[in-house]
């Protein structure tokens, strides 16, 4: 091996020392950053800017000519204020911020309970991921993979390939009553993504969801509580039901944004059972009793 000159030594050591000192100052900022956010009193659009803001930029978890998947909840043929669907402004505002940022493509669809054309019509969540530049798109049966999860009791399980195959998943469920589940928030959000009869779920609820969902976790999870469900979901239908919270959770960890998405409802999280056995499973990034949380309020 040649001897390296003294010139590219030096110029080689002081690209390895700027790199290292990017590198610190990366890892420190990352450090000064919340591990999650609230906002609340606004509108879906600016609740969502701000917590962004908030969080480091949308550009920390989505990178040039990525495929992101935004994932909302559609399943239910119910009109925004309702409650039973996330709302459509939100889901327009994190579309256009993932163009901003440089997504090569964002989809948005779900697995419906109620009939899909009407879901995604009635909810506004079509029209609205449309006029943003999404792709929207009615789940088709031949487009689910099965995916090893190796869990406590399901050791395999039918997962929509389009959200496999995305490079970052933005997960977006709104805040609501659920009947079996007492809330539908994050971690039962991804139920939407799943094949196969999700009634065989339900049996051992708790441990199932929490099998196959470890192994598809999001990069980001923002919890819509602008209006939530507080009483007969998932599907709602009476607006005597819906309380205006004018809220958004945002963090990088499922879990973590459930707990807190929990004091929307005054439930204590010892009540909710398969968030505590996602805790059990060690899905939570950050100890709840010492989570980094930014909280604003606006106006």
């Amino acid at each position: 091996m040649k001897p390296m000159k003294r010139r590219t030594f030096i110029k080689t050591t002081a690209l390895g020392t700027a790199a290292a000192v990017l590198s610190v100052n990366h890892i420190k900022a990352e450090d000064t950053l919340p591990e999650a956010v609230w906002v609340e009193n606004g509108e879906p659009k600016e609740l969502f800017e701000r917590a962004i803001k908030e969080m480091g930029g949308l550009e920390r978890f989505i990178s040039k000519d990525d495929v992101v998947v935004v994932k909302p909840n559609i399943g239910w043929d119910r009109a925004p204020e309702y409650a039973a669907n996330t709302n459509p402004d939100l889901i327009e505002a994190i579309i256009k911020e993932c163009f901003k940022v440089g997504a090569k493509k964002v989809k948005v669809f779900d697995r419906t309970c109620n009939n899909p054309q009407r879901c995604y019509r009635n909810s506004d969540i079509e029209a609205k991921a449309k006029a943003a530049g999404a792709e929207t798109f009615h789940m088709k049966k031949n487009r689910y993979k099965r995916l090893k999860v190796n869990g406590e009791l399901v050791k395999e399980w039918p997962i929509y390939k389009d959200y496999l195959d995305a490079d970052k998943v933005i997960n977006v469920p709104i805040a609501k009553h659920h009947s079996m589940a007492t809330v539908s928030l994050g971690l039962k959000n991804l139920m939407g993504v799943f094949g196969q009869d999700r009634g065989k779920v339900h049996k051992d609820f708790s441990t199932r969801l929490i099998d196959i969902d470890k192994e598809i976790l999001p990069q980001l999870t923002i919890i819509d509580g602008y209006r939530i469900l507080t009483n007969h979901g998932p599907r709602g239908g009476n607006l005597e039901d819906v309380v205006m919270k004018k809220t958004l959770i945002m963090s990088p960890c499922t879990v973590n944004a459930d707990i807190l998405a929990l004091q929307l409802f005054g439930h204590k999280l010892e009540d909710i059972d398969h968030i505590n056995m996602a805790i059990k499973r060690g899905l939570n990034k950050y100890d709840p009793k010492t989570l980094k949380l930014k909280k604003v309020t606006l106006g």
